[in-house]
Parts: C-alpha cells; sequence; structure tokens
C-alpha cells in the first residue's frame, strides 16, 4: 500500500466546514469557541509557509431564526433571501476568529458557472492567487443568492473540490461529523470497517456513500466520495477528517484517524482537470463500439462514430461521451453545436461541409478537449 499522506507535506490546503460544524444548533450563532481553535490552526499552517483556503457552510443556519424560517425544508426563494442575511454573519465569524490571530480573511461567493465558465473560471482563480498571495485567508461559500434550483452545488463537498482543482492544491480536507469512510454506516452496523487509505475510487468504494445525516447538513458520504473523485483526478489528495473537536487541524496533523484518498497517478493539464470536473455538461454523444477503442486508445472523436445527440448545447460547451452501452466514457468540448452534431453525426469528416454548408473541425470533439473517465 502505498505511504499514508500527512497535513506535515502540505503546501496549499483547501478546508471544507460544514454548518453542524460552524452554527450551534440549539441557538443558530456562530461556535466562536470552535471557530477560534480552527483559526489558531490555520495560523500554525500559515507559519508554516502553507497556503489555506475555507469553503464554508452555515449562511443559511444562521439566518434562520432571524427570519422565522424554522421548517426544515425552505423553498428555493427562501435559501436565497436566508443566504442573503446569513452570509453578512457568516462572514463576520470567520473575519472575528481569523482576526485574533493576525490573519485577514476575504470573502468570494461562487457558483457552478464560476468553475465551468473558462473565463469566469480564470478571474475567480486570478482572484484567490492575488489573496493568497497578499498572506489573507480566501473564505467562499456557495452564492446561493443567485444560484436556481438547476444551476447550483447544492453542497459545499464539491464546491470545495472545485475551487481545490482550480487552485492547484495538493490537499484538500473535508472537516465533518465522521472520522472517514466505513465499509458501511457505521451509525447502523457494529461492524463497519474503517477505511484508511483510499488508492481508487473504484465502483466499490463509490457504493459506500449513503443517505446525508440529518440537521444542517446537506452533504453526506455520497458527496464527499463525488468531491473525491474531483479532487483525486486533479492530481489532489483529499482527507475526510473529524471536525468536532479544539482543534481539527492540529489533530489531522498530529496524526488523528481519518481516510486519505490518494490523488489519481495520471497527471492532467491544468484545462483537462477543468474539461473533467466540469459539473454539468448540457449533452450527450453516445458513440459505436469502434469510437469507444479509438478514444481509450487516445484519438479524437470523429463525427462518424457518433450514432445519437442528446441535449442542446452550443460549441465550446461540456458533453459527456458515452459509450454503445450507456456507460459514460469521457467528457468533452464540443466543437459544435447540438443542432449541427446532430446533422453530421454518423458521416465521415470530409462530408462536414457539404452537410453543412461550411468546413468546421474534421473531429467533433478534439482529443486536447477531452478527458477519459
Amino acid at each position: 500500500m502505498s505511504l499514508v499522506p500527512s497535513l506535515l507535506h502540505a503546501q496549499r490546503v483547501v478546508v471544507k466546514i460544514g454548518s453542524a460544524l460552524v452554527v450551534d444548533s440549539a441557538n443558530a450563532t456562530p461556535r466562536a469557541g470552535w471557530l477560534a481553535g480552527v483559526a489558531a490552526d490555520i495560523r500554525a499552517l500559515r507559519d508554516r509557509g502553507v497556503d489555506v483556503i475555507v469553503v464554508s457552510s452555515g449562511a443559511i443556519a444562521l439566518a434562520r431564526p432571524v427570519l422565522g424560517l424554522r421548517r426544515k425544508r425552505l423553498k428555493l426563494e427562501e435559501k436565497q433571501a436566508a443566504a442573503a442575511v446569513g452570509q453578512i454573519q457568516l462572514a463576520q465569524a470567520w473575519s472575528h476568529a481569523l482576526s485574533a490571530r493576525g490573519l485577514t480573511a476575504a470573502q468570494l461567493l461562487l457558483t457552478p458557472d464560476d468553475t465551468e465558465d473558462r473565463r469566469r473560471y480564470l478571474n475567480a482563480r486570478a482572484t484567490l492567487e492575488t489573496l493568497l498571495g497578499l498572506g489573507c485567508i480566501p473564505v467562499i461559500n456557495e452564492n446561493d443568492t443567485v444560484a436556481t434550483a438547476e444551476i447550483r452545488f447544492g453542497d459545499n463537498d464539491r464546491l470545495a473540490a472545485r475551487v481545490a482543482e482550480m487552485v492547484g492544491a495538493d490537499q484538500l480536507i473535508l472537516l465533518s461529523d465522521i472520522d472517514g469512510l466505513y465499509t458501511a454506516d457505521p451509525r447502523r452496523d457494529p461492524n463497519a470497517t474503517h477505511i484508511p487509505v483510499v488508492e481508487a475510487l473504484t465502483p466499490e468504494i463509490e457504493a459506500m456513500g449513503g443517505e446525508p445525516p440529518p440537521g444542517y447538513s446537506s452533504g453526506g458520504m455520497r458527496t464527499k466520495l463525488v468531491a473525491a473523485r474531483i479532487a483525486t483526478q486533479a492530481g489532489c489528495t483529499m482527507a475526510i477528517a473529524i471536525g468536532n473537536t479544539a482543534h481539527p487541524l492540529a489533530e489531522l496533523e498530529a496524526g488523528a484517524r481519518c481516510t486519505w484518498f490518494l490523488p489519481a497517478p495520471e497527471g492532467r493539464t491544468a484545462r483537462k482537470r477543468w474539461i473533467a470536473g466540469s459539473l454539468s455538461p448540457l449533452g450527450t454523444f453516445s458513440v459505436d463500439a469502434g469510437a469507444a477503442r479509438a478514444l481509450a486508445a487516445g484519438k479524437s472523436l470523429l463525427p462518424a462514430g457518433v450514432r445519437d445527440v442528446h441535449g442542446t448545447f452550443s460549441r465550446g460547451d461540456a458533453v459527456v461521451i458515452a459509450g454503445p452501452d450507456g456507460t459514460p466514457l469521457a467528457r468533452g468540448l464540443s466543437a459544435y453545436a447540438s443542432e449541427d452534431a446532430q446533422r453530421i453525426a454518423g458521416h465521415r469528416s470530409d462530408k462536414i461541409e457539404a452537410i453543412l454548408g461550411w468546413r468546421g473541425r474534421d473531429e467533433i470533439v478534439h482529443r486536447d478537449d477531452l478527458v477519459l473517465l
């Protein structure tokens, strides 16, 4: 088995913290004492030269009593209103905790579009790099005030993974109410076994994801495993560690029990990492067996190998490429809009001009714009 990673070796860390850790469920106020302990841990990391980014939930939970929203399930517009109110409290709580340790907090609110649109992705990355260069601690949350039901992360596990990929972090730490991944839910199965290291995200590992826990949290092990796939494919090591202790990062550094997910061995360029991590492909190309073999051999996808086109998308949008049995094989950027792709699907590349009346790329998805899953 590979050597177990350690926070001692980190150079750039993204720390994700859920609502249940940030907010006192009894009175819906920030857990100031706990935040102070985490701030002390972050100060210790910064003193060692480690860049730290925090992805923090808690805005909606903090606003509930202020707005009288006590139902467990809120309408989207109620969540958006609560986020607008609670985000101020959340930012203040982090600013107070970090400033007490001589650190400057910076607030960023992101949506999936900020991580999927190439220009906005690069702009967000440049902002984060500048803040880190100035010694700040970026505190990130999803921009729930503008996110829609269809276009949102819905949990900060995946957001944290996308941020880790965006900034080239070498470690992503998901602080949780459990000390890692088990073979089954240990709350229900006394025979569940803790898994200290996951070398590869196999179907068996992914099947271990359970239902989201009760309370403020909207995540659960299932979303953490999705985050693990995004992070590890970007070359980032990820840990699921217990968060409800006085100094969770210091304890993790000292060897507290957790589950480490090792990065995928294959290297990827920043652009391909972005393509692979795209959360919202807008269409699907169903391909034949010959095209599937060509993709596996590292070749581009040609129109001749496409049997069907699903979805509505524009040139340059992310699509899934599925094999003859429907299994997703790859993700890529389509060289053609969906309407044009449907017209040239199944035809040789030298027929494109005759079909469309203009000549585009020979490839419907070029290998430089394609990542195998």
